[in-house]
């Protein structure tokens, strides 16, 4: 058990997530995201981490995430539209633009 609670802080300081990330990583997964996402580079959607850096202090952006996800969006990222994601509802979208929003 001591081996786990050096390890777990370890793990998550090297890989820059915390538990709390993990957790909402395993939504996005579990929402179908990775079809088209990932954290670190653009697939047929941007990064995450380009989204974050996009709307990085941007006013409304937490709400303008959460619209996205559950309405879809054109030309915000360049000429791929995302769909709506018809699999989240409003509490997991913020949960998931919130985690969004905090990479780094």
């Amino acid at each position: 058990m001591r081996y786990l609670l050096v390890c777990i802080p370890l793990l998550t300081s090297l890989y820059g997530l915390s538990p709390a990330a993990w957790a909402d990583e395993s939504l996005m997964k579990s929402k179908a995201c990775i079809a088209c996402h990932s954290v670190e580079r653009k697939i047929v959607g941007p990064a995450f981490k380009d989204v974050a850096a996009k709307r990085q202090g941007e006013d409304g952006a937490l709400q303008i995430l959460v619209d996205h996800i559950r309405n879809g969006s054109k030309g915000v990222y360049g000429p791929v539209p995302m769909p709506p994601n018809t699999r989240v509802n409003e509490e997991e979208a913020k949960k998931l633009a919130e985690w969004i929003l905090q990479l780094k």
